[in-house]
């Protein structure tokens, strides 16, 4: 019976699939964001978080964020989001996102630990976060269009 517990447990983990670094999924798992604004379209590869657990613990404990790396936050409906930097060890830009794909606000190099309540500014469908100063770089504003399989264009 433990041997047989054992297998079953074992083919469930290489199930699984690979992970990297505190459980996040390797880089195979990363999915696609565009930015299309009046700068051109801008790729970033993305980390999903769907679920509470993912949403609550997002880029924190990162001493690192890649350019052209970040989280995308997906919150299943557009509501009024309230975000901080707790336990959050870089400073980012928060790109807050409505349903239909267009970034109704940004809030630029967030304080690295704060608690400080950064808000969506309105409701929103999502938040991707990149690394600070990556909005201003790349000329992405409000009204910009991001292309993700969760939001809808209308």
């Amino acid at each position: 019976m433990r041997a047989t517990l054992a297998s079953v447990f074992l083919a469930l983990l290489l199930a699984a699939g690979p992970t990297g670094p505190a459980g996040r999924l390797a880089a195979a798992e990363l999915q696609t964001v565009e930015i299309a604004g009046r700068t051109g379209v801008h790729i970033f590869s993305v980390e999903m978080a769907v679920n509470d657990a993912e949403r609550g613990k997002g880029l924190m404990y990162r001493r690192s964020l890649p350019e052209g790396r970040g989280m995308l936050f997906d919150f299943q409906h557009e509501q009024d989001i309230s975000m901080w930097m707790r336990n959050t060890y870089i400073s980012l830009d928060m790109l807050f996102i409505r349903g239909d794909g267009r970034i109704l606000r940004i809030a630029e190099n967030t304080e690295p630990l704060s608690e400080r309540i950064i808000s969506s500014g309105g409701p929103v469908r999502g938040v991707l976060e990149v690394i600070a100063g990556t909005a201003r770089k790349l000329g992405i504003a409000p009204g910009d269009r991001v292309a993700h399989p969760m939001f809808r264009a209308r």
